[in-house]
């Protein structure tokens, strides 16, 4: 039975994503830091955040709506 977002595989391959994204970005170039480094960053937060808000949400066309907005980040 599924208790939290943290229950589902998928959130948990993100979150994985985010550390190891986080990790491997500390070795590009520190010119960087404000371009590509904070883009692909936020990206990968994207990703586990909204699958976290749309597990939250009732309603089938809510969650539809924040795991589009995952996949498509």
């Amino acid at each position: 039975m599924l208790k939290t977002f943290k229950d589902l595989l998928v959130w948990q391959k993100a979150h994985q994503l985010v550390l190891r994204i986080y990790k491997e970005s500390n070795s590009f170039p520190v010119d960087e830091r404000f371009g590509l480094t904070s883009q692909i960053r936020r990206a990968s937060v994207s990703v586990a955040a909204n699958i976290a808000e749309g597990f939250r949400k009732r309603s089938k066309k809510e969650k539809i709506y924040f795991y589009s907005i995952s996949q498509t980040s």
